[in-house]
């Protein structure tokens, strides 16, 4: 006869219940209520229905105040902007009425008209477009190459020079006026677009910045790109640039706003009306003995349009920048 192996017994396969009692309730008839934890695990299972949406914390008093005292502030950073916007749409008498109204009545918009025919506001928003928008592009350009050079390439004397570029910023802006003036007249660029450009073209703060951020991107991307082939400039424009889209979207809204806002620059280097910028034209709204300031609201609120436009531009960009950077 022939030999009979005998296998241990195998323990029975668990029963999976698909009835809806109550004992079979639970993914596939399991007890997950009762089931142990998982190891490494933050406590038992849920029970099913249990925890399926995780409620809102609830509103306690700190919380409640934080909320008063952010909205509260958010309300006093409004209130010129408010007062800004209601004042164009007044009429003449309505300005200094008391109590004063924060809803004009009756709404006009004949001071939007009145800035166009007062000054050639079209020339001073074209200038002030190609201005910031050329030294923009052009302060993003350089503090992306002087960024990169310092945080990736070793040289000699990099960190000396790094920050006694970066001590520049301690200087005031009026110190530097007077010998830049000097320069600008030297080179014959009194009243011309090279002026106004390329003093707001670089700055220290810009290089701080995005050296900071180059120093946190992993070195494997550039040995990659080294093994491939590529040098330091095509590294800079196809890998970093695109991965520093965040802090140069950042970079560009601080450009933009202070190129846009120059109002002590321009006064200095320009003469002819042609050559304007807009806050430098729009002073000129505001006359020596009495002042239209239903007008010279009205070419406020149109100076603060592309501002508002650029910042909300810019959000949208960083936040894609960030989704498509694939760095934690």
């Amino acid at each position: 006869m022939a030999d009979t192996v005998m296998h241990p017994q195998r323990p029975p396969h668990p029963v999976l219940r698909t009835d809806l009692s109550p004992e079979g309730r639970g993914a596939r008839g399991l007890d997950l209520a009762s089931a142990p934890p998982l190891p490494g695990g933050r406590g038992r299972r849920a029970a099913p229905g249990e925890g399926a949406f995780r409620r809102s914390p609830r509103l306690n008093l700190p919380n409640l105040a934080t909320y008063a005292l952010l909205i509260l502030g958010a309300g006093i950073m409004l209130l010129p902007f408010a007062w800004m916007l209601s004042t164009s749409l007044k009429t003449r008498g309505a300005t200094f009425v008391t109590p004063p109204q924060w809803i004009p009545d009756p709404v006009t918009f004949d001071n939007y008209g009145k800035v166009f025919d007062s000054a050639p506001v079209g020339q001073f928003l074209f200038n002030s477009l190609f201005v910031s928008l050329t030294s923009t592009a052009l302060m993003v350009l350089f503090c992306a190459m002087s960024g990169y050079a310092f945080a990736r390439i070793e040289f000699r004397g990099r960190t000396v020079l790094f920050y006694a570029y970066l001590a520049t910023l301690m200087i005031p802006q009026q110190v530097t006026l007077t010998p830049l003036f000097i320069i600008m007249n030297w080179l014959g660029w009194t009243n011309t677009y090279q002026a106004l450009i390329l003093p707001s073209s670089f700055g220290a703060f810009g290089t701080f910045l995005l050296r900071q951020f180059f120093l946190r991107l992993p070195r494997e991307i550039e040995e990659a790109a080294f093994i491939d082939g590529a040098g330091y400039i095509r590294i800079v424009f196809t890998i970093a640039i695109h991965l520093a889209r965040p802090a140069l979207a950042t970079l560009a809204v601080f450009a933009f706003m202070a190129s846009w806002n120059s109002f002590l620059w321009p006064l200095i280097i320009t003469t002819d009306t042609s050559m304007m910028t807009l806050p430098l034209g729009l002073s000129a709204l505001q006359g020596r003995w009495t002042t239209d300031w239903n007008v010279l609201m009205a070419g406020t609120v149109i100076a603060t349009v592309p501002i508002i436009a650029v910042y909300v531009f810019a959000q949208r960009f960083i936040i894609k920048g960030l989704s498509h950077t694939g760095l934690k």
